[in-house]
């Protein structure tokens, strides 16, 4: 993190006083002038959002926000939450008051278990703690807090991201102050995993850092290591005394198998690694403006494992209750209405085979499309490499306005394109838009 210079901060403070001086003899009407509170810039993915809604061209094509869309562009409400949520409306019972601090019993053990498995060590040992969130966003949030106040490390010693990564992780481990660097990810000449850059910087990393590590479907880039190279991975975060904090926003949305999704995470639990876990069911239940979400405190086995993680359990309470008080009910109930019911749950996991399965085929569809329209088998091999809800194209930046302006395709500036924006009646239309752009622009 930048720190201004004295003269800078004395400069400012002079200026406050100066305003506060106004302020109070009444010159100005406030004292939050603009070399206070300057204007931030617009969020570049919600500014994307704004400009392809008032775009009013018949063709437009949105593959920028991250949101599950069906065959017909519009969102899709699983039926198992529409059972759910029936389920819900007729229960005599149900209420609207507090939940506890730490959420729903029934929803964050249910969450638990999903995301370590029913015969997990950690929890057959009772050595993970489980806190209902504010989605995955509330989760990495109270983490980053959590380790902020309490992480026995330098204050200089940074948090490592992938590059690229979710964008918000920089903002909410910033707003926390704790110090960010990244590691290399994404490989722009194989569009694949750099992974010896990760594994060399992991290694050289100062001992005991915290690695950030997406659980599957890697936002952005789509790109996950294999099951031996996370492997590596732990071997190399295990002899540097690293502490990884794992983002999980795709559980069974990546390949369509719950299991598979939380291979990595259960792994490095078998291990006996001491871990974090922000977990999401916004992209797996569609639950997207519900905030449903847990965060997941795994401590390492030992004969004073329940202790640790009663006073970790503490903590984080402290910490929920200053920030949100209580998490919201209703999306908790509908993913814990199915969560704990068999036939339920079993009816979600097809609803996520059905999502899971529409992305493929459209991953297949626009290589296909763009391999045929520039004769070249094999050049668009990555979209179809890569995994989850996003692909990194490898258009640039210059492109991806082209291809706005002409076409009328949203995109993030760095290629990103949600797969779940593609469907049967736009796919040919988006090849076209970027197979002209990146002739004309080669």
């Amino acid at each position: 993190m930048r720190n201004s210079s004295p003269t800078q901060e004395a400069t400012k403070s002079l200026s406050r006083l100066s305003n506060i001086k106004g302020h109070m003899e009444g010159n100005n009407p406030t004292v939050f002038h603009a070399d206070i509170v300057p204007q931030a810039p617009e969020d570049p993915l919600f500014g994307l959002m704004a400009a392809y809604r008032k775009d009013d061209f018949e063709k437009k094509v949105d593959l920028g926000i991250g949101a599950y869309r069906d065959n017909n562009a519009k969102p899709w409400v699983l039926p198992v939450v529409k059972k759910a949520d029936e389920i819900l409306r007729r229960d005599p019972n149900l209420n609207h008051e507090y939940l506890p601090i730490a959420g729903l019993p029934d929803f964050t053990n249910a969450a638990q278990k999903l995301i370590l498995g029913a015969d997990s060590p950690a929890r057959q040992e009772q050595r993970a703690v489980s806190i209902q969130t504010i989605s995955g966003t509330g989760a990495v949030h109270l983490g980053a807090l959590f380790l902020s106040r309490f992480y026995p490390r330098p204050t200089s010693q940074p948090v490592y991201f992938s590059s690229p990564t979710w964008a918000n992780h920089n903002q909410v481990f910033s707003n926390v102050h704790l110090p960010i660097k990244t590691y290399p990810y994404f490989s722009p000449s194989t569009k694949g995993l750099d992974f010896t850059g990760m594994l060399s910087t992991i290694e050289s990393a100062p001992e005991g850092s915290i690695i950030l590590l997406h659980a599957c479907a890697h936002n952005p880039t789509g790109v996950d290591p294999t099951r031996d190279q996370w492997k590596q991975i732990a071997k190399v975060i295990r002899a540097r005394n690293h502490f990884p904090f794992f983002d999980c926003a795709y559980q069974g949305f990546a390949s369509g198998d719950l299991e598979n999704d939380a291979w990595a995470i259960r792994y490095f639990v078998s291990q006996g690694f001491e871990l974090c876990i922000a977990q999401s069911f916004a992209k797996n239940f569609g639950l997207y403006g519900e905030r449903a979400g847990a965060f997941h405190f795994v401590t390492g086995s030992g004969p004073d494992a329940q202790n640790t993680i009663a006073r970790i359990s503490s903590q984080l309470a402290i910490l929920q209750r200053s920030e949100i008080s209580n998490p919201p009910a209703y999306g908790a109930r509908i993913a814990s209405t199915v969560l704990n019911d068999p036939i339920l749950f079993a009816e979600w996991e097809e609803n996520l085979r059905t999502m899971a399965g529409r992305i493929i085929d459209m991953r297949k569809a626009l290589r296909a499309k763009l391999e045929e329209l520039n004769g070249k088998e094999g050049s668009w091999k990555h979209i179809t490499d890569q995994i989850g809800m996003f692909s990194f194209t490898g258009l640039t930046e210059k492109q991806v306005l082209k291809i706005r302006e002409e076409f009328h395709v949203y995109m993030t500036k760095n290629g990103r394109i949600s797969m779940a924006g593609l469907n049967t009646g736009n796919v040919e239309y988006v090849a076209k838009g970027m197979d002209k752009v990146v002739k004309e622009t080669e």
